[in-house]
């Protein structure tokens, strides 16, 4: 008992524990697709270019005439980029690019500096687009701010699934993006990432109950930050608690947490990890450990925009016709779907 330490309402944006910085949640259901790769509907009466009210069940967020984030800087940390569904069209500063979702994960080291746009293209003009992703910011501690820019795709077929059933034969399903559990390794993160040494305990993973399962959570080290995302269900039972969907529990990782589900299919992020323990400075798209090295972050990118941008727009989709893809600044390309 008392592993609990605390509930907490989800915003649009939801706190994170140190090492991570916070977690966008976005879930749209766009319309069919026009010839552009935008929703085959009126934009009349939003905010465009600052849509980020919910209509007719979707946003535009920054994008014009297709949904997304175009060009933007980072500098100082990670973003990791789960797409459980839909796409996502990624070009950068440094020549990648890549077109990735319906289960994969984008893991980006922004590091010294990139400029990246994400954009959301809707593929399919018979049916309609849904969407829905999370990106974490993943802190960098003060040694490895500045190191080379890296992306990382962490491909739906190549991301561990456990199902685990309890004694009454309902499964939780834990789709692994990082860390260990259950004696079940994810694949590698980037190779500067505080969750690549292992003894950090990063541990990042979707998790989906069936209804009325139970599952027990494993003890990690004594002073590990844990929190647990409910964000899609109707309620759960923990700790002695009865908690309504759309809460976070804010947890104490090395007592074990034991959850049983409503009467509805429940989902949840868990995001775990040893905290930095450093001072954070943020500006905007800037996460460094002083005032003063954010302004060096603001002046640099205004001298030379992290590189230059080699895409013929700041909100660049591919073309209709590709699939996956991975295409990496030294110019070697992974294509999953031809």
């Amino acid at each position: 008992m008392d592993a609990i330490k605390k509930v907490k309402p989800l915003g649009f944006t939801w706190e994170t524990p140190d090492p991570f910085l916070f977690c966008a949640y976005h879930e749209d259901q766009y319309p069919k697709g026009n010839e552009e790769l935008g929703p085959d509907a009126s934009l009349e009466g939003r905010n465009i270019g600052q849509d980020f009210i919910l209509k007719d069940g979707w946003r535009m967020y920054h994008g014009n005439k297709v949904p997304g984030f175009p060009a933007h800087p980072h500098r100082g940390f990670e973003t990791i980029t789960i797409v459980q569904k839909g796409l996502v069209d990624h070009s950068d500063s440094l020549g990648a690019a890549g077109r990735f979702g319906n289960g994969d994960v984008q893991w980006m080291t922004a590091g010294k500096g990139v400029q990246h746009s994400e954009m959301f293209p809707l593929l399919n003009s018979k049916e309609e687009n849904p969407f829905l992703l999370f990106q974490i910011w993943l802190n960098l501690p003060k040694s490895k701010k500045m190191v080379e820019p890296h992306f990382k795709m962490l491909w739906n077929e190549e991301i561990p699934i456990l199902n685990i059933t309890d004694e009454y034969e309902r499964t939780t399903e834990i789709t692994l993006i990082s860390g260990k559990i259950e004696n079940q390794n994810a694949v590698d993160p980037a190779p500067n990432s505080w969750a690549s040494n292992s003894e950090n305990e990063v541990l990042i993973a979707t998790i989906k109950m069936a209804p009325n399962a139970q599952y027990t959570f494993k003890k990690a080290s004594k002073g590990i930050n844990r929190s647990i995302f409910f964000f899609k269900g109707s309620k759960i039972e923990s700790d002695g608690y009865k908690i309504p969907v759309n809460h976070e529990l804010v947890t104490i990782a090395n007592k074990e947490l034991t959850i049983k589900n409503g009467d509805k299919e429940s989902h949840f992020l868990l995001l775990q990890g040893k905290p930095i323990n450093e001072t954070v400075v943020k500006q905007g798209p800037f996460v460094m450990n002083s005032q003063q090295e954010i302004r060096e972050a603001i002046i640099e990118y205004q001298q030379t925009q992290f590189g230059k941008w080699p895409w013929p727009s700041y909100d660049h989709v591919h073309n209709r016709s590709k699939g996956r893809f991975a295409l990496y600044p030294d110019g070697s390309q992974i294509i999953k779907d031809s």
